[in-house]
């Protein structure tokens, strides 16, 4: 077993789609972000960890009003700015993107690694596996770097096989 939760045999490439210890998983990239925040003095508040602790309990992506929900229950705020404001530090600092195509967010599955995220999401059961793959550096970025667009994130949806 990886430190990631993830069994060692399996790549993290997919983690949405893969097998893994979800409950370590989950400890794991909050001791991460706790450490740094801690290494570079940011706050890393009970409001932001429990906001990113709500988007890692499931790799599906969630509305910022479905997330402001969640803590209001939990007595952690009820105004959208709480919201907001912690998912504005989680996307500054790589541990949350917006999947701009569902107006949702997801917590990062490769924080630390510069990536450009790519996200494969299951038409199906909406489950969402995010892929650390190079978008940028591909043939679809260079017939979009062709074109005078750049791309930031890729979205695509599909078919978890299983649920074929």
């Amino acid at each position: 077993m990886s430190s990631t939760g993830l069994p060692s045999s399996t790549s993290p490439k997919l983690l949405g789609f893969a097998n893994h210890n979800h409950r370590q998983c989950v400890a794991n990239a909050l001791k991460e972000a706790d450490q740094y925040c801690l290494n570079y003095r940011h706050r890393f508040t009970h409001v932001r960890r429990r906001t990113l602790g709500i988007l890692l309990e499931s790799h599906s992506a969630m509305g910022a009003y479905e997330l402001l929900e969640r803590l209001n229950k939990e007595a952690l705020g009820s105004k959208p700015p709480v919201a907001y404001r912690a998912l504005s530090f989680l996307i500054d600092h790589g541990f949350v993107h917006r999947i701009e195509k569902l107006n949702a967010y997801i917590a990062c599955s490769h924080p630390g690694l510069e990536h450009d995220p790519a996200f494969l999401i299951c038409k199906e059961c909406g489950v969402i596996g995010e892929t650390p793959v190079m978008v940028s550096a591909g043939k679809l970025a260079k017939t979009a770097r062709q074109s005078g667009f750049e791309i930031h994130a890729f979205t695509q949806q599909g078919r978890i096989r299983a649920n074929s």
